[in-house]
Order: structure tokens, then sequence, then C-alpha cells
């Protein structure tokens, strides 16, 4: 019955996805949705951006494991970015009607920083999506009871989800967050319910994890070193994040600025919110059946949350909590394979084809959807890194090498293009030395990239024009350009 309940709700899925696909005739509508969200969409896919199988397993398995302190990444840092994006793009991007970060870059410097970042963003992609695939490959494997195996339900997951989005794109990724947060919040709120009343309620659960210390934010140590760890956590989530074509897309895909901003603003706090819900039932598991469940935080703490659902609610709930989950990771996986796809075929493959017609470009950005989901699909086979250890390492490359080049090149109108290659080149470069030559290094390898890159951004940009070089005209081009798209 579950199995039959969850490909009902596939079908239904796929069927909404393919039914908004109708309306897409051109790369605006793919990449964008055509601009004209509302507010409650443009809300639901902004929440949908990372609730996915990091908010469900990936955070709520930590939690259980090392309380608040673990988690200050996601969902602390993940909110916190949000804001910061939806301030950032609804008042300094919007306007100027691209598609793709990938252009900014173009535009305010010029074709080889648009290349390099936008190679930069797509490969932080990779272990993003994994997480997602990882985690439907673990749904799958746990609603057959192991019939299906977790490869098997990775392709099985990847095909369903490749099949809706490369035909409908943005607008069948936005409808489908839509309807799908309406089931993700009821369903985890109604096994929440169900949770608390075999705790006796909510109050002791939370005492209990302030008994064991779960409670504490900052860590608990003079140790300046654990506190720069936790501070790369944090600030990685909350930086590395903005630079992301995701993130850009689901806010930028508004019918108005303002409706971007605001979306963007109830979209991260209700995510905030909402990410201590899955925390509360996992961590509930602990205190409903310890012995079982404390050797599973153990060995595989991922597996703790749908393990108690499968153990200790009815047929129903199950139905709900898995349709929940399901819908949480198709609507991340769904928006994470579009992002870099669009990037890709945006900003590196239109660069050799420039003469191609809106038509056939679509054509392309759907071509490299499905090879960007073919190598996601392996990686995800062939890693053996955690659903939570995959995400930890998506957005330090974009941290050290894309960061700096946007926040400058937005706020700083003496920042030119030599400054941001040698921003992109020799954050990437030193944070990459440090990862592989510096084995437990004092300061986390992606801040000393952020360091370097913002050194390397204001002397790369100054030093030039010290020795009489002309400063870039890029922050001019883009007042104008956003002049001509939106004329008064």
């Amino acid at each position: 019955m579950l199995i039959w309940f969850v490909v009902a709700y596939l079908l239904v899925s796929i069927g909404i996805g393919l039914f908004a696909a109708r309306n897409v005739h051109s790369t605006k509508d793919y990449a964008v949705a055509g601009r004209h969200l509302p507010l409650p969409v443009v809300t639901a896919t902004v929440f949908a951006t990372w609730f996915g199988a990091e908010a469900v397993f990936g955070v709520s398995a930590t939690f259980v494991r090392e309380g608040l302190t673990g988690v200050a990444a996601d969902p602390f840092g993940s909110s916190m970015c949000l804001i910061l994006a939806g301030i950032f793009f609804s008042s300094r991007l919007y306007k100027l009607n691209i598609l793709t970060l990938g252009d900014f870059y173009r535009m305010r410097y010029n074709r080889s920083v648009e290349v390099l970042t936008t190679l930069a963003i797509v490969v932080s992609y990779m272990g993003w999506v994994a997480a997602q695939i990882k985690a439907l490959g673990l749904i799958f494997n746990l609603i057959s009871h192991g019939a299906i195996s977790e490869q098997a339900g990775m392709m099985l997951g990847t095909a369903i989800v490749l099949t809706y989005t490369t035909l409908g794109g943005m607008l069948s990724v936005a409808i489908l967050d839509f309807v799908q947060m309406i089931v993700v919040i009821g369903g985890l709120l109604f096994i929440a319910y169900l949770v608390s009343g075999q705790t006796g309620g909510i109050a002791p659960v939370i005492a209990h994890a302030r008994d064991a210390g779960k409670l504490h934010f900052f860590p608990q140590s003079t140790d300046w070193s654990v506190w720069l760890t936790f501070m790369g956590g944090w600030l990685t989530m909350m930086l590395g994040s903005i630079p992301q074509q995701d993130v850009f897309q689901r806010i930028t895909s508004a019918k108005t600025g303002k409706i971007a901003l605001w979306g963007s603003l109830l979209g991260a706090s209700i995510y905030f919110c909402f990410t201590f819900v899955p925390m509360f039932i996992a961590y509930a598991a602990t205190l409903i059946d310890p012995a079982t469940f404390g050797t599973l935080v153990a060995t595989d703490s991922q597996r703790v949350l749908p393990t108690l659902v499968l153990t200790h609610t009815p047929l129903l709930a199950q139905a709900i909590f898995f349709g929940a989950v399901l819908s949480a990771i198709m609507s991340c996986s769904s928006a994470t394979l579009l992002a870099p796809s669009v990037s890709f075929a945006e900003n590196v493959v239109k660069g050799f084809m420039p003469q191609m017609s809106d038509h056939h470009f679509l054509r392309v950005m759907r071509l490299c959807l499905v090879g960007f989901a073919a190598m996601v699909l392996f990686y995800a086979l062939n890693s053996e890194l955690s659903i939570f250890g995959m995400v930890e390492s998506a957005y330090k490359v974009t941290l050290a090498g894309a960061f700096v080049p946007l926040l400058f090149g937005a706020f700083w109108k003496r920042a030119t293009s030599q400054g941001a290659l040698a921003a992109i080149l020799l954050g990437i470069t030193s944070w990459i030395l440090i990862e592989v030559m510096v084995k437990d290094s004092l300061i986390p390898a992606q801040l000393i990239g952020l360091m370097v890159s913002t050194v390397a951004m204001v002397i790369g940009s100054l030093l030039p024009q010290k020795l009489g070089g002309t400063p870039a005209p890029a922050a001019g081009y883009l007042h104008e350009h956003a002049a001509r798209s939106h004329p008064h």
C-alpha cells in the first residue's frame, strides 16, 4: 500500500510538471519562468530552495549527534543567505533583466570572468544535487523494504525529476514547489503531532535536549580553532550560497522587484522556522526507543527519522511522511539540476554559438540538463560521503572564487576585470592547496580562500590603476543597461 501511494503521488507530480511545461515557449520561460510569478509562488519556491534531503535527513541527523552547534550552517546560515540574497538581488540585479549570474559577471567584467565563475558555480552543484539523488535512493530502498537497492533508487529518482524538469524548466519547478510546499508542511506537522503523543508532548523532548547540551548554539570551548571551524561552516553556507544560480532564479522569477524581496524574506523565515520540525521528530526518536535509535545514531544517523516513521507510526502517517519528503526532495533537486545547466548553456556554450536562435538555444539548455544529471548520478553512485557531507562541501568553491567578484562588482566602482580574475584564480588556488596539503588546518581552507580572494581583488584592481591603467567602465554600463531594460 505504501509503495502504491508513493507511485501515485509521483505520477501526479510528473503530471503537474508536464502540464506546466505546455507554457514554456522561450529560454526566458525556461530559465526564470517568464519573470511573472506572484508572491505566494515566489515564497514557496524560495522556501523549497533548501528544504530537501539536507533539511529533512542531514540537518536532523546532525542535530541529534551534535546539537545546535552542528547545524549553524543550516538552517542558520542558509536562512540568512536567502535574506541577504533577496535584498541584494532585488535591489541590484533584478532590474538588469538577465537570465543568469554569469550574465552579470560578463556585463560587469568580461568573458573570461563569466566563464570561470560559471564553471565554479556549476562544480559547486555536484555535491548538493548528488545529496538529493542519494536521499531519493534511500527513500525508495526503505519503502520497498530493500527490494529496490539504493543505487537503483537513485537512478529511478533521477529519471523522475529529469522528466518534468527537462520539459518544463523553472515554470514546472515553481508550480510544483507551490503544491509540494503545502504537502511538506502539512505532512511533517502531522508526523510531529503523532510523535509528540508518544513522548508526552513537546516539552519533554525540549527538556531532554537541553539537559543533554543539545541546545547550545555557540561552541562550549575556549579553543579558538573550534570557533574558527564553527564560523567557517556558518559563513560558507551564508556567503558561499549567495552566488548560486538556483537562488538567483527563484528570486528573480518574481513579477516585480518588490515581490522578489518579500518572497525571499518570507520564504527564508518559513524555512528557518520549519527546519526545526524534522529536528524535533528525529530527536524524539531517541526518547521513544533509546536502544534502537541510539545505535542508529552512532552507525547511520540519517536513517533515524525514516526508520522512526516506518516502525512507530500507522500506514497513513507513513504515506503522508514519504509523500512530504519526496515533495521536499523533488522540489529541491529539480531546481538545482536546472540552475547549473542553464548557467552552463547561457554563459559557456552560447559564447561559442552567438548567432543561435532562441528555439535552438532552448534545446541546448535541455541537453545540458540531461548531461549534468548524468554526471551527478555518477557522482552520487560512487561517493562515500553522507548527505550532510556532500552538502557541506558544495559551497566552498563559490565562497573562495565567486563571492568576492559578485560583491565587489555590485558595490565597488573601482573593481576591474584584472581584479576579478585575480580574485577567482588566487582564491580557488589557495583554497585547494590548503585543503589538499595542510591536514587539520587551524583556519578552514575556504576562509583562507575567501581572504586571499578579497586581497587579490583589491590589489588586482588598484595596482594597474596606480601604474597608469584605466578603470573598467563596467559599473556605468550596468546602470545604462538597467535603464534600457526598464525605461521610465
